[in-house]
């Protein structure tokens, strides 16, 4: 009796302090469950995973070390680090499922896009009324417009013709970029038994509902990284791609201007392929083409802790010198500037008509938090809108030097990422290191789109994307291009 006793009284106090443990953040469990969700399927699509051993990342559950609790099973399972099964579970795997059921869900929402809207109290009715009771004024309907077309978008599959069909299925996209025009789309595609093939993609096909394109290839071939690439006005516009090349082995890296009449059946009858021009430029980080007339013919490169600007015609070279690895540069096309994003956060500013022994070069400077990815100049040349590594992306006016807009939402963490500014349409396009491609405002910041990729998050199947007022040329539509892995898609306007 004493016994039976005193073995209820010791289970009695076991079980109070399980429940005192747990119990306490019970009856919040409900009202957190909208909590546990926003960091998944929130409308501003950020694509950073929550905590793995609170995947709400709130106090509601007790964060165990060593432990890891699944919220649909309601129970703590053990972390297994450095384990030799074959299916440990570990911070890393459970990190790569919960973002899968992410991407899973987003897709499925892909099928209703059509129906959804960008911003509450805005679609194509209201935005009519709106126009004729002079509300908007023709250049806020025009961008409103634009917003609930791009959030309308749908995806289609391109059919790409080739001369070698079986290269198209084993080669892997790595960076496309579409010309001024967008007539034609250059490719970087990597090679199953290994480096790097280049191809011109033309576009003038890519018309609904077909999506067909043909791809112009090339026996240039290439096993160094390509580290930047730009298009060139050389001979005329776009004549020629502008290529950084990675060293390997003894063999150090170098600048090469690729013309493009050399692929295959893109250059008009009569025309001469151009000549290849290589420069030896070793460990250049970025480059950009000058279309300046006071720097006419000229590119630069941005190297470690040093920028160079070369005149393709005489060969002359101008050496600057810097504190950090730069990045992502471009040149301004009034004003004789050339702006560059270093690895330590600085931006700055070249004047091109200062010489480089002098000191007063730097015309301006701004700073960000991380490693500068990307800048971009608008047209007016009063603001520059900057990317880095931690994800920021700010819109700085270089009047004041200060940040005016920020925009939330992108993804990244090492890597270098671009950033694309459609002005006219008055979007950003960003593709993030979680795989996802997010549409914001210009105007205001607004996030308007978070496009899934259509295959598994993976650090090496990170999309690259061009998106364009007029794809095909000037009857063209607009919409977005996105290539991934052997694939290529069309968002095109509905």
């Amino acid at each position: 009796m004493h016994k039976s006793s005193w073995h209820s009284r010791r289970h009695g106090r076991r079980g109070h302090r399980h429940n005192a443990g747990f119990g306490q953040h019970g009856s919040n469990e409900r009202n957190d469950a909208g909590a546990q969700q926003s960091p998944w399927a929130s409308s501003d699509g950020r694509g950073e995973a929550p905590s793995t051993s609170s995947p709400a990342g709130s106090s509601s559950v007790p964060d165990l070390p060593g432990y890891y609790f699944d919220p649909e099973k309601k129970r703590y399972f053990r972390l297994l680090p450095g384990h030799n099964n074959c299916n440990p579970l570990t911070k890393e795997s459970i990190r790569q499922k919960e973002m899968e059921r992410k991407r899973l869900k987003l897709l499925e929402e892909e099928k209703w896009q059509g129906k959804k809207i960008a911003r509450l109290g805005f679609n194509t009715s209201s935005l009519l009324q709106k126009s004729k009771l002079g509300f908007l004024n023709s250049t806020c309907y025009c961008r409103l417009a634009h917003e609930l077309r791009v959030s309308c978008m749908q995806r289609k599959k391109v059919q790409i013709q080739s001369s070698d069909p079986s290269a198209l299925a084993s080669d892997q996209f790595n960076l496309i970029m579409a010309d001024t025009n967008s007539e034609r789309l250059f490719t970087v595609n990597d090679v199953k038994v290994g480096g790097s093939k280049y191809g011109i993609i033309s576009l003038h096909g890519l018309k609904t509902p077909t999506f067909r394109v043909h791809m112009h290839e090339n026996l240039y071939f290439t096993n160094r990284k390509v580290n930047a690439m730009c298009w060139a006005s050389l001979n005329h516009l776009d004549s020629h791609v502008l290529l950084c090349l990675m060293g390997i082995a003894e063999t150090p890296g170098c600048v090469t201007l690729l013309p493009t009449s050399l692929f295959v059946s893109n250059h008009a009858a009569g025309d001469r392929p151009g000549m290849l021009c290589s420069f030896r430029i070793p460990g250049a980080w970025s480059c950009a083409w000058s279309l300046n007339i006071q720097a006419n013919n000229c590119f630069s490169t941005g190297l470690s802790r040093r920028v160079l600007v070369t005149s393709v015609v005489t060969g002359h070279r101008q050496s600057f010198g810097t504190r950090s690895d730069v990045l992502t540069q471009q040149f301004a096309l009034t004003a004789p500037l050339l702006f560059n994003g270093c690895r330590s956060g600085e931006i700055f500013a070249i004047d091109l008509r200062c010489q480089n022994q002098g000191k007063g070069w730097k015309a301006t400077r701004l700073f960000h938090d991380s490693a500068v990815t990307s800048v971009q100049i608008l047209q007016e040349e009063q603001c520059l809108m900057a990317s880095d590594m931690a994800g920021t992306i700010k819109l700085w006016d270089l009047r004041t030097t200060k940040c005016i807009r920020q925009y939330e939402g992108h993804v990244n963490e090492y890597a270098h990422l671009p950033l694309h500014v459609h002005e006219e349409e008055g979007i950003v396009v960003a593709v993030g290191q979680d795989c996802y491609t997010r549409i914001w405002s210009l105007h205001d910041g607004q996030l308007l789109r978070t496009i899934p990729s259509p295959y598994p998050t993976s650090k090496a199947d990170i999309p690259s994307v061009a998106f364009s007022s007029r794809l095909g040329g000037a009857r063209g539509a607009p919409g977005l291009l996105m290539a991934v892995r052997q694939d290529l898609y069309c968002f095109s306007y509905s």
